[in-house]
């Protein structure tokens, strides 16, 4: 199958296609616009005229763990993916305690920036918007070294905010929502940082994100720094209970603030990250993981407790294999739980919904809908 037209991710059901592979802002300089081609055109209106393709929209997301890009046309209601790239980079190793980002840390990066340079040069994108989190915020040579990506791709990325990312978040995930629910909290477990959203949802219709925030954080806690702090290749459970009551002693302010969020009528909450994607792959018993089938899967409290235990009673060496897992995150998952554990504590639900999509989806709705190429559903 060609990269061209992958999956689709829909403002509304936030459904992906089922025909669909995985996918993997800020400003670029702008390639010319591409000339029509056939695989662009419907094919009832080819005998009529040739149109302009569907303009190519990119969202680049630089954080702590990972960089990730994904390339998308507008697709009625909905955007088409056609190109992805994920990498993780580890920018923000050693951050927590040095303060600044480490020299092979940058040039890993610097690597995975022109993938992304060439695929969006390659894809023809006449808008992106390009984003660096954590790990930029916190170290002291941050701005520096995105005054030096700019000078070695010609990529200009933006140094997000921690009120921009939970916004980013919320757009990118917030169609995955069970319509029936008063209210839900979104949070997004990312390598530096960690974002939690109470958004109201029953009645929103297609009322614009914002103002449907009822209250937001982002915790400086993510799985680099916690494994970092705490060890993350032998994790004991003691070790693991001492990184969750990090967590909860963090979150315990926002906690109270929301506390009537558990009250509310299908209230649940919604995960996306490498975290909760991962438990949803080992309860699906995945040998190799699968967008498709994880993104928007529903678990309830006891399973989520059930692969939790699993991942306790596994060795290094044992989630380093797993297909879902994987060797360059098998020292960074415990920490991404007991995140999770320390949210759940603090927001007890039923069910989760887990989400593979988050600041990239959100960027590219955003673009689109500021430009009027959706069509209203």
């Amino acid at each position: 199958m060609a990269e061209e037209d992958r999956h689709v991710v829909s403002a509304r059901s936030g459904q992906p296609n089922e025909k669909a592979g995985t996918p993997t802002a800020g400003a670029f300089r702008s390639p010319s616009p591409a000339t029509p081609c056939a695989r662009d055109i419907p094919a009832r209106d080819i005998p009529r005229q040739w149109h302009r393709p569907a303009p190519r929209y990119a969202a680049l997301d630089l954080g702590t763990n990972n960089c990730r890009l994904l390339i998308a046309r507008p697709d009625g209601a909905a955007f088409r993916v056609v190109d992805a790239f994920s990498r993780i980079v580890r920018l923000g190793e050693g951050v927590s305690k040095s303060g600044e980002l480490c020299g092979a840390a940058m040039e890993r990066t610097i690597e995975a920036l022109h993938v992304c340079r060439r695929k969006m040069d390659d894809r023809n994108v006449s808008r992106a918007r390009l984003v660096s989190t954590e790990a930029c915020r916190a170290a002291r040579n941050g701005p520096d070294f995105l005054k030096r990506i700019e000078q070695e791709t010609g990529l200009k990325l933006e140094l997000l905010d921690r009120q921009g990312e939970a916004l980013l978040a919320a757009a990118g995930c917030a169609a995955l929502a069970d319509h029936q629910a008063a209210s839900i909290m979104l949070f997004d477990i990312g390598g530096g940082s960690t974002e939690l959203v109470w958004l109201s949802v029953r009645n929103c219709g297609e009322a614009d994100i914002r103002s449907r925030i009822r209250a937001w954080t982002s915790m400086p806690l993510g799985v680099v720094t916690l494994a970092e702090r705490h060890g993350g290749v032998h994790v004991c459970g003691r070790t693991f209970e001492a990184m969750v009551q990090e967590t909860a002693a963090t979150l315990a302010p926002f906690a109270e603030e929301a506390r009537a969020a558990c009250a509310e009528p299908g209230f649940h909450l919604l995960g996306t990250s490498g975290t909760v994607t991962t438990l949803g792959g080992i309860f699906l018993g995945l040998e190799r993981y699968d967008r498709r089938r994880v993104d928007g899967l529903w678990m309830q409290a006891g399973e989520i407790d059930d692969v939790l235990q699993e991942l306790l009673a596994m060795s290094y060496r044992e989630r380093a294999e797993n297909g879902c897992i994987g060797r360059e995150r098998a020292d960074l998952v415990l920490a991404g739980c007991a995140i999770f554990e320390a949210i759940r504590r603090a927001f007890p639900a039923p069910r989760v919904r887990i989400g593979d999509r988050g600041l990239r989806e959100g960027m590219l709705m955003e673009m689109m809908r500021e430009d009027g190429v959706l069509r209203r559903a």
